[in-house]
């Protein structure tokens, strides 16, 4: 079945290549500060099989449960945004974005505190599974919203799927020889997803750097981010985004 992406307007790419950066910053932050991937949960099935076959079944818990993380985000999301949709309610954006501020928040309060331990440090689930359940918590939250508000055209917190659609528009324009106004959809789209990798990679450039120098300080980047949307939302809360 073919997928036919409607235009997109200039509000909805703004938020969605904002979040892809926030994304990066969140995955980059996860990995340079315990050496795990946080915005998807693929890794996490492997590492528990690695750490089961090695007898090491408290790490192999650890591993199995964070992507729950990711679910509970995903479901709080589907909550407060798709199931207001479905409804004929008022989607609850401000919420979603007022929870990530205060998830990122926790977040950098406590890395600057060291209750997640030495930042840069290779994990251990006694402190860093805390950092990981946080941090995929806050990646699902805000995957999920975008899902779910644009009918599951964009996902900004992994880039699999993205990179694989890019690579089907990039046939689909080949194929299609005049200039139709289907082409000039894919062209669009595929814009738009080579846009949105940009900026999930962009974030995690940005973010590195950060990381790197001011260790858990650079979760100030998303935690800005996420209060940034917060306050549009607000500001825009009787407009359609």
């Amino acid at each position: 079945m073919r997928v036919v992406i409607s235009q997109p307007t200039t509000t909805k790419i703004i938020l969605w290549n904002t979040l892809a950066f926030q994304a990066g910053s969140l995955n980059i932050g996860g990995f340079l500060a315990c050496f795990k991937f946080v915005s998807h949960v693929t890794g996490f099935s492997t590492l528990f099989a690695a750490e089961l076959a090695m007898g090491r079944f408290r790490q192999a818990l650890g591993f199995l449960t964070v992507p729950l993380f990711f679910l509970l985000g995903s479901f709080i999301s589907g909550f407060l945004i798709d199931a207001k949709v479905q409804r004929g309610e008022s989607p609850r954006f401000d919420l979603v974005f007022l929870l990530l501020s205060f998830l990122t928040a926790t977040i950098l309060a406590l890395g600057a505190s060291h209750v997640f331990g030495k930042f840069g440090m290779s994990v251990n689930m006694d402190k860093d599974y805390y950092l990981l359940a946080l941090l995929c918590l806050s990646c699902g939250l805000q995957n999920a919203t975008v899902t779910s508000a644009y009918g599951a055209i964009v996902r900004t917190s992994h880039l699999t799927g993205l990179t694989t659609d890019l690579g089907i528009g990039l046939s689909r324009l080949f194929s299609l020889k005049e200039k139709t106004e289907q082409k000039k959809l894919e062209i669009k789209a595929n814009l738009m997803r080579a846009g949105i990798i940009f900026s999930f990679t962009l974030g995690s450039v940005v973010s590195g750097y950060l990381f790197v120098k001011f260790a858990y300080w650079g979760f100030v980047i998303p935690f800005l981010i996420s209060v940034g949307l917060y306050v549009l939302t607000l500001a825009f809360k009787n407009k359609k985004v």
